[in-house]
Protein backbone atom coordinates (compact mmCIF):
# COMPACT_ATOMS: atom_id res chain seq x y z
CA UNK A 1 0.00 0.00 0.00
CA UNK A 2 1.38 3.49 -0.97
CA UNK A 3 1.65 6.02 1.86
CA UNK A 4 1.80 9.71 0.71
CA UNK A 5 3.30 10.58 4.07
CA UNK A 6 6.57 8.97 2.92
CA UNK A 7 7.13 11.54 0.13
CA UNK A 8 10.08 13.93 0.39
CA UNK A 9 7.94 16.97 1.17
CA UNK A 10 7.04 15.46 4.55
CA UNK A 11 10.50 15.49 6.07
CA UNK A 12 10.93 13.51 9.26
CA UNK A 13 7.72 11.51 8.79
CA UNK A 14 7.74 7.89 7.71
CA UNK A 15 5.05 5.22 7.81
CA UNK A 16 6.01 1.55 7.70
CA UNK A 17 4.32 -0.61 5.10
CA UNK A 18 3.30 -3.18 7.71
CA UNK A 19 3.25 -6.92 7.50
CA UNK A 20 1.34 -9.21 5.13
CA UNK A 21 -1.94 -10.41 6.59
CA UNK A 22 -1.94 -14.16 7.31
CA UNK A 23 -4.49 -16.48 5.71
CA UNK A 24 -7.70 -17.06 7.63
CA UNK A 25 -7.24 -20.81 6.98
CA UNK A 26 -4.63 -22.69 8.98
CA UNK A 27 -2.07 -23.88 6.39
CA UNK A 28 -1.05 -26.74 8.68
CA UNK A 29 -4.56 -28.13 8.96
CA UNK A 30 -4.97 -31.51 7.29
CA UNK A 31 -8.49 -31.68 5.89
CA UNK A 32 -8.74 -35.46 6.09
CA UNK A 33 -7.33 -35.62 9.58
CA UNK A 34 -10.72 -35.72 11.33
CA UNK A 35 -12.58 -37.89 8.85
CA UNK A 36 -14.49 -40.59 10.70
CA UNK A 37 -13.58 -44.14 9.81
CA UNK A 38 -16.44 -45.96 8.12
CA UNK A 39 -17.62 -48.89 10.19
CA UNK A 40 -18.22 -52.31 8.69
CA UNK A 41 -21.58 -54.05 8.97
CA UNK A 42 -20.26 -56.35 11.70
CA UNK A 43 -18.81 -53.46 13.74
CA UNK A 44 -22.04 -51.50 13.40
CA UNK A 45 -24.22 -54.41 14.52
CA UNK A 46 -21.89 -55.18 17.43
CA UNK A 47 -22.00 -51.54 18.59
CA UNK A 48 -25.79 -51.39 18.32
CA UNK A 49 -26.30 -54.59 20.31
CA UNK A 50 -23.98 -53.23 23.02
CA UNK A 51 -26.17 -50.12 23.27
CA UNK A 52 -23.69 -47.61 21.81
CA UNK A 53 -25.92 -44.63 20.94
CA UNK A 54 -23.23 -43.04 18.75
CA UNK A 55 -23.12 -46.07 16.47
CA UNK A 56 -26.91 -46.31 16.67
CA UNK A 57 -27.17 -42.73 15.39
CA UNK A 58 -24.78 -43.53 12.54
CA UNK A 59 -26.87 -46.56 11.60
CA UNK A 60 -30.09 -44.49 11.58
CA UNK A 61 -28.39 -41.94 9.31
CA UNK A 62 -27.33 -44.80 7.05
CA UNK A 63 -30.85 -46.21 6.64
CA UNK A 64 -32.27 -42.72 6.00
CA UNK A 65 -29.83 -42.18 3.13
CA UNK A 66 -31.16 -42.50 -0.42
CA UNK A 67 -27.76 -43.61 -1.76
CA UNK A 68 -28.20 -47.15 -3.22
CA UNK A 69 -24.86 -48.28 -1.72
CA UNK A 70 -25.90 -47.05 1.70
CA UNK A 71 -29.27 -48.74 1.33
CA UNK A 72 -27.66 -52.12 0.62
CA UNK A 73 -25.43 -51.81 3.69
CA UNK A 74 -28.36 -50.61 5.81
CA UNK A 75 -30.43 -53.66 4.89
CA UNK A 76 -27.61 -55.93 6.04
CA UNK A 77 -27.46 -54.11 9.38
CA UNK A 78 -31.25 -54.34 9.81
CA UNK A 79 -31.35 -58.04 8.98
CA UNK A 80 -28.62 -58.84 11.53
CA UNK A 81 -30.33 -56.70 14.19
CA UNK A 82 -33.74 -58.27 13.59
CA UNK A 83 -33.23 -61.24 16.01
CA UNK A 84 -32.61 -58.76 18.84
CA UNK A 85 -35.76 -56.69 18.16
CA UNK A 86 -39.45 -57.01 19.01
CA UNK A 87 -39.09 -56.83 22.79
CA UNK A 88 -40.30 -53.28 23.38
CA UNK A 89 -43.60 -51.47 23.80
CA UNK A 90 -44.17 -49.06 20.95
CA UNK A 91 -46.33 -46.01 21.55
CA UNK A 92 -47.34 -43.58 18.84
CA UNK A 93 -48.11 -40.01 19.89
CA UNK A 94 -49.95 -37.77 17.48
CA UNK A 95 -52.05 -34.64 17.46
CA UNK A 96 -52.71 -31.33 15.76
CA UNK A 97 -49.86 -28.77 15.53
CA UNK A 98 -49.50 -26.92 18.82
CA UNK A 99 -51.20 -29.58 20.92
CA UNK A 100 -48.06 -29.93 23.06
CA UNK A 101 -46.74 -33.27 21.82
CA UNK A 102 -43.05 -32.64 22.52
CA UNK A 103 -43.66 -31.10 25.95
CA UNK A 104 -45.98 -33.99 26.83
CA UNK A 105 -43.41 -36.57 25.70
CA UNK A 106 -40.89 -34.97 28.06
CA UNK A 107 -43.27 -35.48 30.99
CA UNK A 108 -44.44 -38.91 29.80
CA UNK A 109 -40.89 -40.17 29.36
CA UNK A 110 -39.55 -38.98 32.70
CA UNK A 111 -42.57 -40.47 34.50
CA UNK A 112 -42.21 -43.79 32.67
CA UNK A 113 -38.49 -44.13 33.34
CA UNK A 114 -39.00 -43.26 37.00
CA UNK A 115 -41.89 -45.70 37.53
CA UNK A 116 -40.95 -48.58 35.21
CA UNK A 117 -37.21 -48.20 34.63
CA UNK A 118 -35.63 -49.50 31.43
CA UNK A 119 -34.53 -47.36 28.48
CA UNK A 120 -36.55 -45.04 26.27
CA UNK A 121 -36.05 -44.06 22.62
CA UNK A 122 -37.99 -41.11 21.18
CA UNK A 123 -38.29 -40.91 17.40
CA UNK A 124 -39.47 -37.37 16.67
CA UNK A 125 -40.59 -36.68 13.11
CA UNK A 126 -40.34 -33.09 11.92
CA UNK A 127 -42.11 -31.79 8.79
CA UNK A 128 -39.90 -30.94 5.81
CA UNK A 129 -40.39 -27.79 3.78
CA UNK A 130 -41.95 -28.29 0.38
CA UNK A 131 -39.87 -25.36 -0.92
CA UNK A 132 -36.41 -25.83 0.56
CA UNK A 133 -36.75 -29.54 1.54
CA UNK A 134 -35.18 -28.67 4.90
CA UNK A 135 -36.38 -29.36 8.44
CA UNK A 136 -35.81 -27.50 11.70
CA UNK A 137 -35.53 -30.71 13.78
CA UNK A 138 -36.21 -28.68 16.91
CA UNK A 139 -38.47 -31.05 18.84
CA UNK A 140 -35.59 -32.05 21.08
CA UNK A 141 -35.34 -28.51 22.48
CA UNK A 142 -38.73 -28.98 24.16
CA UNK A 143 -37.63 -32.24 25.80
CA UNK A 144 -35.30 -30.64 28.35
CA UNK A 145 -35.52 -33.42 30.94
CA UNK A 146 -35.25 -36.36 28.56
CA UNK A 147 -32.41 -34.71 26.63
CA UNK A 148 -30.11 -35.07 29.65
CA UNK A 149 -31.52 -38.33 30.99
CA UNK A 150 -28.91 -41.14 30.83
CA UNK A 151 -31.48 -43.78 29.82
CA UNK A 152 -33.11 -41.88 26.94
CA UNK A 153 -32.25 -41.49 23.27
CA UNK A 154 -33.92 -38.80 21.15
CA UNK A 155 -33.63 -38.97 17.38
CA UNK A 156 -35.25 -36.20 15.30
CA UNK A 157 -35.81 -37.12 11.65
CA UNK A 158 -37.23 -35.16 8.70
CA UNK A 159 -40.43 -36.39 7.09
CA UNK A 160 -38.70 -35.75 3.71
CA UNK A 161 -41.94 -35.74 1.77
CA UNK A 162 -43.19 -38.98 3.30
CA UNK A 163 -46.93 -38.96 3.90
CA UNK A 164 -48.66 -40.38 6.94
CA UNK A 165 -47.06 -38.27 9.65
CA UNK A 166 -43.87 -40.36 9.98
CA UNK A 167 -40.52 -40.50 8.22
CA UNK A 168 -39.69 -42.87 5.39
CA UNK A 169 -37.54 -45.16 7.53
CA UNK A 170 -39.16 -44.91 10.96
CA UNK A 171 -40.10 -48.59 10.94
CA UNK A 172 -36.48 -49.68 10.42
CA UNK A 173 -35.28 -47.22 13.04
CA UNK A 174 -37.57 -48.89 15.58
CA UNK A 175 -35.86 -52.23 14.87
CA UNK A 176 -32.41 -50.74 15.48
CA UNK A 177 -33.50 -49.04 18.72
CA UNK A 178 -34.95 -52.30 20.02
CA UNK A 179 -31.72 -54.12 19.17
CA UNK A 180 -29.81 -51.45 21.11
CA UNK A 181 -31.75 -52.35 24.26
CA UNK A 182 -34.45 -49.69 24.29
CA UNK A 183 -37.53 -51.42 25.67
CA UNK A 184 -39.82 -48.39 25.29
CA UNK A 185 -40.26 -46.59 21.97
CA UNK A 186 -42.12 -43.31 21.46
CA UNK A 187 -42.92 -42.28 17.89
CA UNK A 188 -43.92 -38.62 17.74
CA UNK A 189 -45.56 -37.77 14.43
CA UNK A 190 -45.65 -34.43 12.69
CA UNK A 191 -48.69 -32.25 13.41
CA UNK A 192 -51.27 -34.37 11.60
CA UNK A 193 -54.76 -34.00 10.24
CA UNK A 194 -57.56 -36.50 9.68
CA UNK A 195 -55.92 -38.81 7.14
CA UNK A 196 -52.25 -39.08 8.19
CA UNK A 197 -52.41 -42.37 10.04
CA UNK A 198 -49.29 -44.35 9.03
CA UNK A 199 -47.94 -44.22 12.59
CA UNK A 200 -50.76 -46.55 13.65
CA UNK A 201 -49.25 -49.31 11.52
CA UNK A 202 -45.98 -49.45 13.49
CA UNK A 203 -46.97 -49.00 17.15
CA UNK A 204 -48.81 -51.01 19.81
CA UNK A 205 -50.72 -48.09 21.33
CA UNK A 206 -51.79 -44.97 19.43
CA UNK A 207 -52.28 -41.92 21.66
CA UNK A 208 -54.03 -38.89 20.19
CA UNK A 209 -53.40 -35.54 21.88
CA UNK A 210 -56.11 -32.93 21.47
CA UNK A 211 -56.75 -29.45 22.81
CA UNK A 212 -60.02 -27.79 23.71
CA UNK A 213 -61.79 -25.90 20.95
CA UNK A 214 -60.90 -28.12 17.97
CA UNK A 215 -64.51 -28.94 17.08
CA UNK A 216 -67.79 -30.42 18.22
CA UNK A 217 -69.18 -33.95 18.04
CA UNK A 218 -69.51 -33.73 14.25
CA UNK A 219 -65.79 -33.04 13.89
CA UNK A 220 -65.09 -35.87 16.32
CA UNK A 221 -67.03 -38.55 14.46
CA UNK A 222 -65.29 -37.95 11.13
CA UNK A 223 -63.45 -41.03 9.93
CA UNK A 224 -59.68 -41.03 10.00
CA UNK A 225 -57.31 -40.52 12.86
CA UNK A 226 -60.06 -40.44 15.50
CA UNK A 227 -61.28 -43.98 14.87
CA UNK A 228 -57.82 -45.57 15.13
CA UNK A 229 -56.85 -43.91 18.43
CA UNK A 230 -56.52 -46.28 21.39
CA UNK A 231 -56.64 -43.35 23.79
CA UNK A 232 -57.47 -39.64 23.52
CA UNK A 233 -56.05 -37.07 25.94
CA UNK A 234 -56.91 -33.38 26.21
CA UNK A 235 -53.82 -31.29 26.92
CA UNK A 236 -53.47 -27.87 28.58
CA UNK A 237 -56.04 -28.64 31.26
CA UNK A 238 -54.83 -25.99 33.68
CA UNK A 239 -55.72 -22.52 34.89
CA UNK A 240 -58.93 -21.09 33.45
CA UNK A 241 -58.90 -23.71 30.68
CA UNK A 242 -60.06 -26.59 32.90
CA UNK A 243 -63.77 -26.20 32.15
CA UNK A 244 -63.19 -26.02 28.41
CA UNK A 245 -61.05 -29.17 28.52
CA UNK A 246 -63.68 -31.05 30.50
CA UNK A 247 -66.33 -29.98 27.97
CA UNK A 248 -64.08 -31.11 25.08
CA UNK A 249 -63.53 -34.47 26.78
CA UNK A 250 -67.31 -34.93 27.09
CA UNK A 251 -67.72 -34.13 23.38
CA UNK A 252 -65.09 -36.68 22.41
CA UNK A 253 -66.60 -39.36 24.62
CA UNK A 254 -69.97 -38.77 22.97
CA UNK A 255 -68.37 -38.93 19.52
CA UNK A 256 -66.67 -42.25 20.27
CA UNK A 257 -70.07 -43.89 20.76
CA UNK A 258 -70.71 -43.47 17.01
CA UNK A 259 -67.68 -45.55 16.03
CA UNK A 260 -67.90 -49.34 15.69
CA UNK A 261 -66.08 -51.42 18.31
CA UNK A 262 -62.35 -51.75 17.45
CA UNK A 263 -60.89 -55.14 16.53
CA UNK A 264 -59.07 -55.22 19.84
CA UNK A 265 -62.33 -55.04 21.78
CA UNK A 266 -60.90 -52.12 23.75
CA UNK A 267 -63.05 -49.03 24.27
CA UNK A 268 -60.85 -45.91 23.93
CA UNK A 269 -60.81 -43.62 26.94
CA UNK A 270 -60.70 -39.81 27.04
CA UNK A 271 -58.62 -38.14 29.77
CA UNK A 272 -57.50 -34.59 30.60
CA UNK A 273 -54.01 -33.54 31.73
CA UNK A 274 -51.49 -30.73 31.66
CA UNK A 275 -48.20 -31.45 29.91
CA UNK A 276 -46.69 -28.18 31.14
CA UNK A 277 -47.40 -28.84 34.83
CA UNK A 278 -47.23 -32.64 34.61
CA UNK A 279 -50.65 -33.21 36.21
CA UNK A 280 -52.73 -36.21 35.12
CA UNK A 281 -49.76 -38.07 33.62
CA UNK A 282 -50.05 -41.03 36.00
CA UNK A 283 -53.68 -41.62 34.97
CA UNK A 284 -52.65 -41.70 31.31
CA UNK A 285 -50.03 -44.38 31.96
CA UNK A 286 -52.45 -46.39 34.03
CA UNK A 287 -54.76 -46.36 31.00
CA UNK A 288 -51.96 -47.39 28.60
CA UNK A 289 -50.83 -50.34 30.72
CA UNK A 290 -54.43 -51.36 31.29
CA UNK A 291 -54.73 -51.52 27.49
CA UNK A 292 -51.60 -53.68 27.20
CA UNK A 293 -52.90 -56.12 29.80
CA UNK A 294 -56.21 -56.28 27.93
CA UNK A 295 -54.85 -56.93 24.42
CA UNK A 296 -52.20 -59.40 25.60
CA UNK A 297 -54.88 -61.38 27.41
CA UNK A 298 -57.15 -61.68 24.36
CA UNK A 299 -54.28 -62.29 21.86
CA UNK A 300 -54.75 -59.06 19.88
CA UNK A 301 -51.26 -57.78 20.75
CA UNK A 302 -49.48 -60.54 18.79
CA UNK A 303 -52.10 -60.44 16.04
CA UNK A 304 -51.50 -56.73 15.49
CA UNK A 305 -47.72 -57.16 15.38
CA UNK A 306 -48.13 -59.83 12.66
CA UNK A 307 -50.51 -57.63 10.65
CA UNK A 308 -48.06 -54.75 10.86
CA UNK A 309 -45.22 -56.93 9.55
CA UNK A 310 -47.35 -57.93 6.59
CA UNK A 311 -48.34 -54.33 5.92
CA UNK A 312 -44.73 -53.16 5.86
CA UNK A 313 -43.75 -55.98 3.52
CA UNK A 314 -46.13 -54.54 0.93
CA UNK A 315 -44.99 -50.99 1.68
CA UNK A 316 -41.37 -52.03 1.11
CA UNK A 317 -42.33 -53.61 -2.24
CA UNK A 318 -44.02 -50.36 -3.30
CA UNK A 319 -41.04 -48.26 -2.26
CA UNK A 320 -38.48 -50.49 -4.01
CA UNK A 321 -40.52 -50.49 -7.21
CA UNK A 322 -40.70 -46.71 -7.15
CA UNK A 323 -36.96 -46.33 -6.51
CA UNK A 324 -36.12 -48.88 -9.21
CA UNK A 325 -38.32 -47.03 -11.69
CA UNK A 326 -36.66 -43.64 -11.14
CA UNK A 327 -33.12 -45.09 -11.11
CA UNK A 328 -33.65 -46.86 -14.43
CA UNK A 329 -31.24 -45.30 -17.03
CA UNK A 330 -33.83 -45.33 -19.85
CA UNK A 331 -36.43 -43.66 -17.63
CA UNK A 332 -33.95 -40.96 -16.67
CA UNK A 333 -33.37 -40.25 -20.35
CA UNK A 334 -37.05 -40.13 -21.24
CA UNK A 335 -38.33 -38.32 -18.14
CA UNK A 336 -37.36 -34.81 -19.28
CA UNK A 337 -38.75 -35.44 -22.76
CA UNK A 338 -42.03 -36.62 -21.24
CA UNK A 339 -42.19 -33.50 -19.08
CA UNK A 340 -41.70 -31.26 -22.08
CA UNK A 341 -44.38 -33.06 -24.10
CA UNK A 342 -46.85 -32.54 -21.23
CA UNK A 343 -45.94 -28.86 -20.78
CA UNK A 344 -46.27 -28.21 -24.51
CA UNK A 345 -49.67 -29.86 -24.62
CA UNK A 346 -48.55 -32.69 -26.92
CA UNK A 347 -49.57 -35.39 -24.42
CA UNK A 348 -51.76 -35.58 -21.38
CA UNK A 349 -50.18 -36.43 -18.03
CA UNK A 350 -51.79 -39.87 -18.06
CA UNK A 351 -50.57 -40.77 -21.56
CA UNK A 352 -47.03 -39.59 -20.78
CA UNK A 353 -46.99 -41.67 -17.59
CA UNK A 354 -48.27 -44.72 -19.45
CA UNK A 355 -45.57 -44.34 -22.11
CA UNK A 356 -42.86 -44.19 -19.43
CA UNK A 357 -44.24 -47.29 -17.73
CA UNK A 358 -44.26 -49.18 -21.05
CA UNK A 359 -40.61 -48.22 -21.60
CA UNK A 360 -39.81 -49.44 -18.08
CA UNK A 361 -41.63 -52.78 -18.57
CA UNK A 362 -40.06 -53.33 -21.98
CA UNK A 363 -36.58 -52.55 -20.66
CA UNK A 364 -37.03 -55.08 -17.83
CA UNK A 365 -38.18 -57.77 -20.26
CA UNK A 366 -35.13 -57.21 -22.49
CA UNK A 367 -32.84 -57.29 -19.44
CA UNK A 368 -34.29 -60.65 -18.31
CA UNK A 369 -33.90 -62.11 -21.80
CA UNK A 370 -30.23 -61.07 -21.92
CA UNK A 371 -29.65 -62.56 -18.46
CA UNK A 372 -31.20 -65.88 -19.57
CA UNK A 373 -28.98 -66.04 -22.61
Amino acid sequence: MEHPENSAEYAGLQVNSGVEQPSIINPYLKRNRFRRRELSVGEMVEGIVKGDVTILSQAVTLIESVNPDHQAKAQEVINKCLPYSGKSVRIGISGVPGAGKSTSIDEFGVHLLKEKGGRLAVLAIDPSSERTKGSILGDKTRMEKLAIHPDSFIRPSPSAGSLGGVARKTRETIVLCEAAGFDKIFVETVGVGQSETACHSMVDFFLLIQVAGTGDELQGIKRGIMEIADGIVINKCDGDNVDRCQMAATNFRNALHFFPMPESGWTPKVLCYSGFYGTGVKEIWDMIYEYFDFVKANGYFDYRRNEQSKYWMYETINEQLRLNFYHNPRIREQLQLAEQSVLQGQKTSFVAAQDLLEIYYRDNVITRQLDNE
